[in-house]
């Protein structure tokens, strides 16, 4: 019996149903889409967090065994301003390629609500179809 009651509708009342739904659809995917990025976004600080927190650790202990490479050297004969630097030199040039690494690794990572993207595409064709 809904059905019949439906069929009645005019023109300017089903055009006006659909101007509401895809309102309504488009706030919804709008909600998805911040959701998504909200949800990757946490789980990126999360990890810039844990990568902050080794990297301080193991900056301490590097720093250490840095010096006791330096010492080491200096035991071995060499002078210790040029033990010093050799050491230096090398990690300078470790590190440099150790930040590359990530600084390239960090760009590949994508926070687009790539969920909501396909949704709205899906929604997109359904809907041309439908009109047409």
């Amino acid at each position: 019996m809904t059905t019949a009651g439906r069929d009645d509708r005019s023109l300017g009342e089903l055009f006006s149903e659909l101007s509401r739904e895809t309102g309504t659809l488009i706030r919804k995917e709008f909600e998805l889409a911040t959701t998504e990025m909200t949800s990757k976004a946490k789980v990126a600080g999360g990890h810039v967090g844990m990568v902050a927190a080794g990297g301080a650790l193991a900056h301490a202990g590097v720093l250490v065994m840095l010096a006791a490479l330096v010492i080491g050297l200096a035991q071995l004969g060499i002078t210790p301003w040029l033990a010093a630097v050799i050491v230096g030199v090398l990690t300078i040039g470790t590190g440099y390629l150790l930040a590359n690494r990530g600084l390239s690794a960090l760009r590949q990572t994508s926070v687009a609500p790539t969920q909501a993207i396909e949704a709205m595409k899906e929604n997109s064709t359904w809907t041309t179809r439908q009109k047409a």
